[in-house]
């Protein structure tokens, strides 16, 4: 690591940017925050507020005129700008990362990899899930073959809002790219390819269930992967009772977990990485169970020591990456492969048909 921090600008400074991004950069050895980019003016004292050093902007343009001072963009802000922004930076010279979803179509994912490319830098997707406590311990029972064989994969991201929010993440604009398919979608279908691989077939219902909602609140989505595995996958802000979050069926036992990662509820309470005593771990009660022949929720099965969670070790790993000493933890041509399996679930459920990859 150099010793002296790479600058970081962050652009936007909402949900994403004040909660997950700001803190895990700030978090991060080797990265520094330099300045954040918001033009609300309470946004912009919240800013100051947590980051007394930071530089303030009202605009991406200020930031991009003096792209010389920077190392690095982070862009935050609204799905409808991620491909404008990230166009920009990497016009400007600068290394990327950008929130999930990177674009609204693999074929603007694919055409930002190609720019980065050609200009040699950085562009790396945040898709911080891939560091949850459950999906690092899943892994883990994978490598070690204490599942067998993998038949079938179930992942829920699901909650209980019955009235809607508001807001460009609840937008019926396409071109806001809202909606739960490719919110909560980006994550789960994400997981199942890091997890299983290519998928060659796609199946999913797309639902608007709440009154007065505009984009899609309750979906489904079944792949078919290339090496025989079916991932069903549930996104839905409509669940009175939650399932479980993942549920792993295979020729020697089964793995059922319930709960989500404790990392997200901890930064919106403003806790930080570095100064948690135990960051990402969670209690023994919410454990996950392996077993067979028997439901966990009667206690059958064994308890697995969730591994802590660990969002910090993605910006860890982007550091490496802008000095040569490790590989881009997500690429831009991962998302667009997850953007090929999100299009054709977007095609599936409007023309009620399996889609073929």
């Amino acid at each position: 690591m150099t010793a002296t921090p790479l600058r970081v600008g962050l652009i936007g400074y909402g949900l994403a940017g004040s909660v997950f991004h700001a803190p895990l950069i700030a978090a991060t050895e080797g990265l520094a925050l330099d300045t954040v980019v918001t033009s609300n003016p309470d946004r912009q004292g919240q800013a100051r507020a947590e980051f007394p050093d930071v530089r303030v902007a009202a605009t991406a343009e200020e930031l991009f005129a003096r792209a010389e001072e920077l190392d690095l963009v982070v862009i935050a802000s609204p799905n409808r700008t991620h491909v404008p922004l990230a166009t920009a930076a990497l016009e400007a010279g600068l290394p990327v990362v950008v929130d999930k979803p990177v674009a609204g179509t693999a074929a603007e994912a694919r055409g930002l990899a190609a720019l980065a490319e050609k200009r040699g830098l950085l562009l790396s997707v945040f898709q911080n899930r891939r560091w949850d406590n459950d999906f690092l311990t899943l892994r883990g029972l994978l490598a070690d073959g204490r599942l067998g064989d993998v038949c079938r994969f179930e992942s829920r991201f699901e909650r209980w809002r019955p009235r809607p929010k508001g807001g460009w993440r609840e937008s019926g604009d396409p071109a806001e790219i809202g909606g739960l398919l490719y919110d909560l979608g980006s994550h789960v279908v994400d997981q199942a390819l890091a997890l299983f691989g290519p998928v060659t077939e796609v199946y999913a219902e797309t639902d608007v269930r709440r009154p007065g909602a505009e984009a899609d609140d309750d979906t489904f989505i079944a792949l078919t992967h290339a090496n025989g595995v079916r991932s069903h996958l549930y996104v839905s802000a409509t669940t009175a009772q939650l399932g479980p979050r993942f549920r792993v069926l295979g020729s020697r036992a089964g793995y059922v977990k319930y709960g989500l990662d404790p990392q997200e509820a901890a930064l919106r309470e403003g806790s930080r990485p570095g100064t948690a005593a135990e960051w990402g771990a969670e209690d023994q009660s919410l454990w996950g169970r392996i077993g067979s022949g028997e439901s966990p929720l009667t206690g059958g099965g064994t308890p697995v020591p969730t591994l802590p969670g660990d969002y910090p070790a993605y910006y860890a790993a982007v550091a490496r990456a802008l000095t040569g000493a490790g590989p881009n933890p997500v690429t831009a041509l991962e998302a667009a492969a997850a953007l090929d399996v999100l299009e054709a679930a977007r095609r599936s459920a409007r023309d009620k048909v399996t889609v073929t990859l």
